[in-house]
């Protein structure tokens, strides 16, 4: 049913953004054409269509106002459903269609399959969700930004709560097999070995999907653990913490960024109480980050969800890169992402020469009464 009603939403959304946004085939020419790619049906559609939405308030707004450099700007929407095989097909059509920048991909995964493509066609892709440190981290990707922090400054903060304030001695890691889930898990691994505080005793991948997941709870039972790091999505999130629940396995729930999420409250409900998750930093009180959240819910009568802000930065920074630089190329962009300065929900940003946000960072999430609060 949340599925089915996604589905909706994202073909809503599509019909929006064709009927305001792209221009006619005579005038293509002379648009800017702004990719947008990320799950807008499925489970993960919760990700991808906030960041969409982000695109397309901004993409109006500019175009409301002459647009950017005297040309109106062109969006060219793709959903990838967060699957690296569908992702390859998604970064191509953006391609073929012309695409001069990308926001996206939205999943770890999606955004590695994708981005030799962007590569190869010389084209920048910014995620706001995309996490995996080797993304930027191993130069493979010069075309590849970010306006969230990676895996590893995630993992290290989750592991920092973990053994300082939840003074944990047993802890089971577990993670869900992808790009995004068993970095994060590695990550958070290699930093309690190397703490030596606290002991690793389960480290295990559970598969994506599956209906149950009681053996791998049965593990963190019979283990003893004290918590549990899990690296993944929330719909694997919401299974597991349930079935610990229901098992009675009292080991406290630390996830990441992918079960920071309305859908992992919605799935798990009670269970879902007194659990952590790291998550972007709470910049509610930033007078942008509100203005946009504000317009957000006026203009579809709803919460954004996860990455709005992340993706809403995106969006900003990538116009004001192409409007400083006077074009769309390349080099001119590159050297605008890197050297000028943008306001955005986020903060003031540019990025360092691996792609990623100077300034960005993460917090710890608690749920209370149904909802994620900030740990101060």
């Amino acid at each position: 049913m949340m599925q089915t009603g996604f589905r909706k939403l994202a073909l809503a959304a599509l019909v929006v953004s064709g009927a305001l946004f792209v221009a006619a085939p005579s005038q293509a020419a002379d648009t800017i054409k702004f990719g947008v790619a990320g799950p807008h049906s499925g489970d993960l559609a919760p990700y991808g269509i906030p960041a969409m939405r982000a695109a397309e308030m901004i993409v109006k707004e500019k175009n409301a106002k002459g647009g950017i450099n005297g040309k109106q700007i062109e969006l060219l929407v793709q959903d990838d459903q967060c699957k690296p095989e569908i992702a390859t097909n998604t970064a191509t059509k953006l391609i073929s269609q012309g695409a001069h920048v990308v926001l996206g991909h939205i999943c770890s995964g999606a955004t590695k399959a994708a981005m030799g493509i962007y590569k190869d066609a010389k084209v920048i892709a910014m995620s706001p969700s995309a996490t995996n440190p080797d993304l930027t981290q191993s130069g493979d990707y010069p075309n590849f930004y970010r306006t969230i922090a990676s895996d590893d400054e995630q993992a290290k903060l989750a592991v920092k709560f973990a053994v300082e304030t939840l003074k944990a001695k047993k802890v089971a890691v577990v993670h869900d097999k992808g790009d995004y889930g068993k970095g994060f898990a590695d990550f958070a691994k290699k930093f309690l070995e190397e703490g030596k505080v606290a002991k690793v005793v389960l480290y295990e991948g559970v598969t994506p999907g599956a209906v149950d997941y009681s053996a791998v709870v049965q593990k963190i039972g019979r283990e003893g653990a004290d918590v549990v790091i899990f690296g993944g999505y929330h719909p694997e999130a919401s299974k597991i913490v349930t079935q610990m629940r229901k098992k009675k396995v009292n080991a406290v729930f630390l996830s990441d960024d992918g079960v920071k999420d309305e859908s992992f409250l919605k799935v798990a409900l009670k269970n879902a109480e007194g659990s952590y998750a790291t998550g972007p930093r709470d910049l509610s009180k930033q007078p942008l980050n509100a203005k946009a959240v504000e317009e957000y819910k006026k203009a579809y009568n709803t919460e954004p969800g996860a990455f709005f802000q992340e993706a809403y930065s995106a969006t900003l920074a990538l116009l004001n890169a192409v409007e400083k630089a006077g074009s769309t190329n390349y080099d001119a962009v590159t050297k605008s992402l890197q050297n000028d300065f943008v306001e955005t929900p986020v903060g003031k940003i540019k990025f360092d020469k691996k792609g990623d946000a100077e300034g960005v960072g993460f917090s710890v999430y608690q749920v209370k009464n149904g909802a994620f609060v900030e740990v101060k």
